[in-house]
């Protein structure tokens, strides 16, 4: 018997190769995914100019960082909520703690959200006419807009992303990361202590949906090669100082070494440990 629902999805008409050149713009959940893609390799870039929940915000920062290029992008998109500042009548990306009276809050509509995450597109094509971009909505719920009211933001977002795919066919893709937190993992252990945020384990297995998606054989084989690499790397001595460690940490980096050159994108990249 089948206890839960699998979400479907198809193989993407495109794969992602190792440590490959990327952007990820916008909610939280978009940091979430990106930290892992940077943990494994990726030329990655993630939110250079914090988090961008809504489709103009995400149009900000592809605006700003068109230029390095990026092979592929990953939009999440967390409310069709926008802030405009009264004095400029311009979408603000952070309102900075500035007093609420400042500010006036709209809702995009589905044509507005298509709009903008269509100049987004444009705007990565033109700079790079192979770039591939996969859309995806964050799982996210926002308790301060009301659940329901949360629901109905969500489904503008879907219905402006189905539009995008259909416009960009072959270009634009859909990866339902909504639909497995809501489908697949319907239990709330699957979410942190707020109740909200995806845990740790949700997230690693929306990973291992999208590796199972958009990696081909030759970026599993680099993920697997370079598993126990990372592990040894994170490997917290209790002498760093002892001639044990260091002999441990030159067989480490001859193995890095040996892997950069087995594959000729991998630039060995120091993680920054969680505090």
């Amino acid at each position: 018997m089948e206890f839960r629902t699998i979400v479907d999805i198809p193989k993407s008409c495109f794969q992602i190769p190792p440590c490959e050149k990327m952007l990820l713009v916008g909610s939280c959940f978009a940091d979430n995914l990106g930290r892992r893609f940077c943990e494994e390799q990726f030329q990655a870039t993630v939110n250079p100019f914090g988090v961008m929940y809504n489709p103009a915000s995400i149009l900000h920062t592809v605006h700003k960082v068109k230029e390095e290029k990026p092979n592929v992008a990953i939009f999440t998109l967390g409310t069709n909520h926008v802030y405009i500042l009264k004095e400029t009548g311009k979408i603000v990306d952070n309102c900075a703690k500035r007093p609420q009276k400042l500010f006036e809050e709209k809702k995009l509509t589905i044509e507005e959200s298509f709009d903008y995450l269509k100049q987004a597109v444009m705007e990565l094509k033109a700079e790079n006419a192979d770039v591939h971009v996969i859309v995806t909505v964050s799982p996210i719920r926002y308790r301060k807009y009301g659940y329901h009211e949360s629901q109905l933001s969500k489904a503008i977002l879907m219905l402006a992303t189905d539009k995008l795919v259909k416009a960009f066919d072959g270009v634009v893709t859909y990866f339902p990361a909504y639909e497995i937190i809501n489908d697949e993992l319907r239990d709330y252990r699957f979410y942190k202590e707020d109740m909200l945020h995806p845990s740790d384990q949700a997230v690693e297995y929306i990973w291992q949906r999208f590796s199972e998606v958009y990696f081909g054989k030759e970026t599993l084989n680099f993920l697997k090669e370079w598993k126990p690499i990372k592990e040894a790397l994170g490997h917290k001595p209790f002498n760093p100082d002892s001639e044990e460690y260091k002999m441990f940490m030159t067989k480490t980096m001859l193995k890095v070494e040996a892997l950069s050159k087995k594959y000729p994108t991998f630039a060995f990249k120091k993680i920054k440990t969680k505090k």
